[in-house]
């Protein structure tokens, strides 16, 4: 085989979508021809999903009865929760628990024969997984509190009710919106890893249950869902120094770290979900009375951009810069953050499966081999 070497097949075009565009260069992300800016000023998630599952945006009849089947499929089984107060006895990482019930969740799914080129029968898979998420990591955050989970409400959106199972209390309508809002800039991105292991998985006609499991573990990566946690960590550890903002990113710098949230293999500008969280996160810190994390944020990017021209180097604040801000002022455990890009995410991961299945052909790129090709054989006695 030869050809040149695309190493993490960066610029390599393997397939057609509808879903998502990406321009890089003008900071533009587009769902299905609607821009991401007015999804998140005026859809709710659900919409979004609809959108991405069914190509067009619901009736306002097709919404109330697609949001009405979500709701209706939140509930898991004994067994998954049992697994989850296993693991969350044994201390395990929120995404490994997210991908061990995910794989579970097969064992109650009503259609356990359903025929992988089905196309209807993936999307319900894939619904009643998206909507059983929630429950599955309110579930664990509360059993690692040493709380009781608490059973969903039909009643709520699905942003309100997961709030409302990690809390106990039903969220005010600020962070409803909030977190409604984080859930659809999350929600598709093309062919992101994870996106991509799910797709590779479904082409080889893998149950739906798989395609997603494998999902949750490429996004458990540190290079691809983790950035969010580690914004957060290190704007705690600017919170808990003796210094400001400007002068403990200078000292970072000089020691030669590397400060998370900036950067993205695709956008060479600001991502334009930072720049919608940036405002969400200014708003949050607003109306609580405390703005340090915005501001934090607000001046450690104002700093690199301006002063280490960051932005000539095509370094700019991406989607992580901001979310973990937001997460963590609607009370998110730090180490929750990537299970919430997940139970967004699933989302994507499903309209992207579904596509696949549509035009189905298993994924089979090549390798460039460099090993040996004449290797003299030894018998075992005289190696």
């Amino acid at each position: 085989m030869s050809g040149e070497v695309q190493k993490g097949l960066e610029g390599v075009v393997v397939a057609e979508s509808q879903l998502s565009y990406i321009d890089g260069d003008e900071g533009q992300l587009i769902y299905r021809g609607h821009d991401i800016e007015t999804l998140a000023e005026h859809a709710s998630y659900e919409e979004v999903l609809y959108l991405l599952w069914h190509g067009s945006l619901p009736t306002a009849d097709e919404l109330e009865a697609f949001t009405a089947t979500m709701a209706e499929e939140r509930t898991v089984g004994d067994d998954v929760r049992a697994a989850l107060a296993d693991l969350a006895a044994a201390d395990e990482a929120p995404m490994a628990a997210l991908r061990t019930a995910t794989s579970m969740l097969s064992a109650s799914d009503p259609e356990p024969d359903a025929d992988p080129e089905d196309g209807g029968a993936r999307l319900r898979q894939g619904r009643r997984i998206t909507a059983k998420i929630p429950t599955v990591l309110a579930a664990y955050q509360r059993l690692r509190d040493g709380e009781e989970p608490l059973a969903p409400k039909e009643d709520l959106s699905h942003a309100a009710n997961f709030l409302y199972m990690l809390t106990g209390e039903e969220p005010d309508d600020v962070a409803e919106e909030t977190l409604d809002m984080a859930l659809i800039l999350h929600a598709d991105h093309g062919l992101n890893a994870s996106t991509f292991t799910s797709m590779v998985i479904s082409s080889t006609l893998a149950d739906t249950y798989a395609a997603v499991t494998g999902g949750v573990g490429a996004l458990s990566g540190a290079l691809h869902g983790g950035a969010n946690q580690d914004v957060m960590e290190t704007l705690i550890e600017v919170e808990e120094s003796d210094k400001g903002s400007i002068e403990w990113v200078k000292d970072a710098l000089e020691q030669g770290r590397k400060i998370p949230g900036f950067g993205h293999r695709v956008y060479n500008v600001k991502d334009p979900r930072a720049v919608i969280l940036e405002e969400k996160s200014r708003e949050l810190g607003d109306a609580s009375g405390e703005r340090k994390w915005y501001d934090h944020a607000n001046e450690i990017e104002q700093y690199l951009v301006e002063e280490q021209n960051f932005a000539e180097k095509g370094l700019a604040p991406n989607v992580d810069f901001y979310s973990g801000t937001v997460y963590y002022q609607l009370g998110i455990p730090v180490d929750m953050f990537t299970p919430i890009f997940a139970m967004s995410r699933v989302g994507g991961w499903v309209a992207h499966v579904l596509e696949q299945v549509e035009d189905n052909r298993i994924m089979r790129p090549r390798a460039k081999y460099t090993g040996e090709k004449a290797a003299e054989w030894v018998p075992i006695e005289e190696r």
